[in-house]
């Protein structure tokens, strides 16, 4: 069994409940259950989340020995940590980026990522099905390979 890794940042704990006109009224438990409905035989989805950036960076650690690919949203650190940058340049499976929100309409400095210098593709808002395009990319990705 493949496992794709979903990394969710900083705040993202309280989806469904902050700033429901932006993120939406689905949780994280929602996330989980979509990503893993589009997973094809042979794959699973292993959902995290943090408010802290070492943990983040430790788990994409550990998934460079157990996983085929991550998807992240890395929330606020998509525009400060370099760090994470880093810790994802040592990946080398698939990664893609995911934005609930269409965050080129937003704030100018969430217009900047370094995520994105890692990523393999970056998905802007689709709301909560930019995870589930993100899993089905890291699949065909994986299935390349």
């Amino acid at each position: 069994m493949k496992t794709i890794l979903i990394l969710n940042g900083p705040n993202l704990n309280l989806l469904g409940k902050r700033q429901p006109h932006i993120y939406g009224h689905q949780t994280l438990v929602d996330v989980e259950r979509l990503c893993q409905s589009v997973c094809p035989d042979g794959f699973q989805v292993s959902l995290k989340q943090s408010n802290h950036e070492g943990q983040i960076i430790d788990w994409i650690h550990e998934a460079r020995e157990t996983t085929c690919g991550i998807v992240i949203n890395p929330g606020a650190l998509t525009h400060t940590s370099i760090a994470l940058l880093d810790a994802l340049n040592t990946y080398e499976q698939p990664v893609m980026e995911v934005h609930i929100s269409q965050v080129h309409k937003r704030e100018a400095f969430r217009h900047h990522s370094y995520i994105s210098l890692r990523a393999d593709g970056v998905i802007v808002g689709l709301g909560l099905d930019g995870y589930a395009a993100g899993v089905r990319r890291v699949v065909a990705l994986s299935e390349e390979r």
